[in-house]
């Protein structure tokens, strides 16, 4: 068994310092609260979700691409808010054997993504487990009164467009974990798997899209699943050219290398790109926005009525749907 302080011990050492002394106070992580002073005509958004090693992440994943990807999971939900990151609150449930090497990797990551979205830590709780490192992160963040973008509102003749590159995460998960893309070179499989262990939020481009009227969420469970929740809120279906899904030179390759693998790439989660439903007259705004953060956004469909589900169309016009959709939690 691996030794290591007592909670207060390591919450001082490895947690206080990475405390908000500005509109987050969190009082040197000293209290059981913090305060949080939101600016005049701003409206707080929050957001959580917790990781579970052997679930979210591979168990001997690196402590601090862990804890990045933690908080950066959070971040995606923010963006597709349109919000401004602020504050994070975290519980961090540890096995008993879990050394202070893990816990000061973990703190360093934390350490270097709070410096790059501006985000501080709001406070928390520490706890010991018999089962795998747990992690729970709850993200606040900031918008202007009024102008949080939904999920909810799209309509049939709506776009569909989607931010970045489709499938890498899930395909470098496959990487990972069973060897796939043998044949191919190191760079685009160590791509793959980058993605898959650090996601890229798109907080720039969700906040350039707030209060557009735009519907958006971020894709964390699957393309075709949650553009289904987007549709299914609409009352209506949705068609994707597949042909039109953005893909990267990895995941061109490894599809390419085993086509069966495109299916995984459509549903199998963690891309944490932005999706957008809008109407037409909107796409020279969502060009705008795009240029502007330097995120590419492409269109890949539409949202039609009188259909229900999401119906994938190849070059041909033949059309299929995934027998699995995405990700389920349960």
């Amino acid at each position: 068994m691996t030794s290591r302080a007592g909670e207060f011990d390591l919450i001082a050492r490895y947690f206080a310092p990475l405390a908000g002394d500005g509109r987050v106070r969190a009082l040197g992580l000293a209290d059981d609260a913090a305060l949080l002073v939101p600016r005049a005509g701003s409206e707080l958004v929050l957001t959580a979700d917790a990781l579970v090693a052997g679930v979210h992440f591979l168990p001997d994943d690196p402590p601090a691409q862990v804890a990045r990807k933690a908080l950066r999971v959070n971040l995606s939900d923010l963006a597709a808010k349109g919000a401004a990151p602020l504050a994070y609150l975290l519980c961090l449930s540890l096995p008993s054997q879990t050394g202070e090497t893990w816990i000061a990797g973990f703190a360093e990551g934390l350490a270097a993504d709070q410096r790059r979205f501006r985000i501080a830590l709001a406070g928390g709780d520490t706890t010991s487990t018999p089962g795998p490192v747990t992690i729970a992160i709850t993200a606040i963040g900031e918008v202007a009164s009024g102008a949080m973008l939904r999920r909810s509102g799209a309509k049939p003749g709506d776009e569909i467009w989607v931010s970045g590159t489709i499938g890498d995460a899930a395909l470098g998960l496959r990487v990972l974990r069973d060897g796939a893309g043998a044949e191919l070179p190191a760079a685009l499989r160590d791509d793959l798997v980058s993605r898959y262990r650090l996601p890229q939020p798109r907080l720039t481009l969700g906040m350039a899209l707030a209060g557009s009227g735009v519907v958006a969420m971020d894709v964390s469970d699957g393309l075709v699943q949650d553009l289904g929740h987007i549709a299914r809120l609409a009352g209506c279906g949705a068609v994707v050219d597949e042909a039109a899904v953005p893909l990267s030179t990895g995941a061109a390759a490894l599809l390419a290398a085993d086509p069966a693998l495109r299916d995984v790439a459509l549903g199998g989660g963690d891309d944490y790109e932005l999706l957008v439903a809008a109407p037409p007259a909107l796409g020279p705004l969502l060009a705008a926005a795009s240029q502007g953060a330097g995120t590419a956004l492409h269109r890949i469909g539409r949202l039609v009525g009188g259909r229900a589900g999401v119906i994938l169309r190849d070059r041909d016009g033949g059309e299929r749907r995934l027998a699995r959709g995405g990700w389920t939690h349960f």
